[in-house]
């Protein structure tokens, strides 16, 4: 996102008046919408004729859904960060939808400033998960297996370096913030994210980022 410039963003949800409730709001705050859906293969459409900054994507919908729009993204190569905003909160649905690439994940009863500040993290290439899904999260990944076995914590091969741009990317920065924050040039962040993923094998901000707090790195 440069500097200035208006986020734009579409929104993705089965009904109609949710749909224009959060149009008006956005507006409000100065984030234009450029485009809606009613379900994923809609949104697919309009996703790729207006090449929003931010998707905003209900899960639950009939059809087409939230998990499949995601999933279809990706294998499209529509890298377009993508912010869950749903009234389900059930653990199970949000590691699905954090799995098939979302960025972000927020319950719809946020207020206006914690979606706008979600939407222009996203925008600016972070990742942000409400804290209250987040702690619940953690139990879900902590009783089941690591991936990478027991006794493993890929976390202890990050660099000093590498852990102060892990815990910006915990707080939501992108790569240019981050640079600000640590006196860096972007090229040198994203190189350091590009090393953090690898090492903790991760497909993304948002994985590499649960994985360092199933660590314990992150607190």
């Amino acid at each position: 996102m440069g500097t200035g410039l208006m986020i734009r963003v579409v929104v993705v949800d089965d009904q109609t008046l949710v749909r224009q409730g959060i149009t008006s709001l956005l507006e409000v705050a100065e984030i234009e919408v450029v485009g809606e859906a009613d379900d994923g293969r809609a949104a697919l459409g309009v996703i790729s004729s207006t090449g929003p900054d931010v998707v905003l994507l209900d899960l639950r919908m009939p059809g087409y859904d939230g998990i499949w729009t995601l999933e279809q993204l990706r294998e499209q190569d529509m890298a377009v960060p993508v912010l869950v905003l749903t009234t389900f909160d059930d653990d199970a649905l949000v590691l699905d939808a954090l799995r098939a690439g979302a960025r972000g994940y927020l319950l719809k009863d946020v207020t206006l400033d914690q979606l706008t500040h979600a939407v222009r993290t996203l925008a600016d290439g972070g990742t942000l998960i409400a804290p209250s899904i987040t702690d619940r999260l953690l139990r879900a990944i902590r009783s089941g297996p690591s991936p990478t076995g027991p006794d493993a914590s890929p976390t202890q091969d990050l660099t000093d370096r590498e852990l102060e741009v892990l815990r910006l990317m915990a707080a939501g920065f992108g790569n240019r913030r981050i640079s600000e924050a640590l006196f860096l040039a972007e090229g040198t962040v994203k190189n350091h994210v590009s090393s953090i993923l690898l090492k903790l094998g991760a497909r993304d901000r948002t994985n590499a980022v649960l994985r360092a707090l199933h660590d314990g790195v992150l607190r």
